[in-house]
């Protein structure tokens, strides 16, 4: 979408559509950003340890320098390359992928799941909640990832960017607030849905094409 010239605020509509929905508990959260990390180090993290113990042996068949006796070892939310030589002086290709691990799959992991699960990751479906955008009637690919980016955010605050959920007074931590979300129940949204006029819709570019859309939805007797 690209952008307007006049500002619209038809995001009123979609917050009061979201005015009394229940927002999602601490455990809640906690447990499904947990489920969601043990699935990350049961399936992501293997797969790319399997990936890069691929590359490095292609790398030796070729005639490259391969660092030796080099470990890897995968855990849940955990890889790690042990390298017993690494080159003096600069970053090896060890920490260069450990890295990329730290950032690549779990962005990768919470954004397009997100985006693709219309707020839900694995974890979030199986403890029935849902991520909701402020501003949108549906989350871009673009939303989930920078809200997914906001994990990192999160953390490198001590931590504090989860603990204030219990400050702010919608519940929101960083990534929340840097993705402009919520996180609510599935009953409650499941509920406001069927009360609403009509349900998720893409954005649009501007008012015009917002009341087309609404004219052309069925109306209800």
């Amino acid at each position: 979408m690209s952008p307007m010239r006049n500002f619209s605020a038809r995001e009123t509509e979609w917050l009061l559509e979201l005015d009394g929905i229940e927002l999602a508990s601490f455990k809640r959260r906690a447990l499904a950003f947990l489920l969601d990390w043990i699935l990350i180090g049961v399936t992501l993290l293997p797969i790319f340890a399997g990936g890069v113990w691929g590359y490095l042996k292609w790398r030796e068949m070729h005639g490259h320098a391969v660092p030796s006796n080099t470990n890897i070892m995968v855990g849940p939310g955990m890889f790690k390359i042990d390298e017993k030589n690494p080159p003096p002086g600069e970053k090896s290709e060890g920490k260069f992928l450990e890295e990329a691990a730290d950032i690549v799959i779990p962005v990768l992991y919470f954004g397009l799941l997100t985006w693709k699960g219309k707020g839900r990751t694995p974890g979030k479906r199986i403890f029935k909640i849902r991520v909701v955008s402020l501003v949108h009637r549906h989350l871009t690919l673009w939303h989930s990832i920078e809200r997914a980016l906001g994990y990192g955010a999160a953390a490198l605050e001590g931590g504090f960017g989860f603990i204030q959920f219990f400050i702010h007074p919608y519940r929101r931590c960083v990534q929340d607030r840097i993705a402009e979300t919520i996180v609510v129940t599935e009953s409650s949204y499941k509920l406001m849905q069927a009360k609403t006029s009509h349900p998720l819709l893409p954005d649009v570019g501007s008012l015009a094409e917002l009341h087309q859309s609404d004219e052309s939805l069925p109306t209800t007797n």
